[in-house]
């Protein structure tokens, strides 16, 4: 997820602040961020919405 940090800085958010929202813990956006771990698929929507972007946006860091 190439441009979720600067998506979520973007909207002025931290990773606790998105985990909660989410549903998941702090260090499970940390590992999304730098690319450890993905979020599950049922999660893209959310956090998209939740960015004020598109999934697609999510993965490739660019956003309209």
């Amino acid at each position: 997820m190439n441009g979720l940090k600067a998506m979520r800085k973007r909207a002025n958010l931290t990773q606790a602040e998105l985990a909660s929202v989410l549903g998941v813990k702090q260090t499970t956006v940390a590992m999304w961020e730098t690319a450890a771990s993905y979020p599950r698929a049922e999660l893209l929507p959310i956090i998209a919405k939740t960015l004020n972007c598109t999934i697609d946006e999510l993965y490739s860091g660019q956003s309209a």
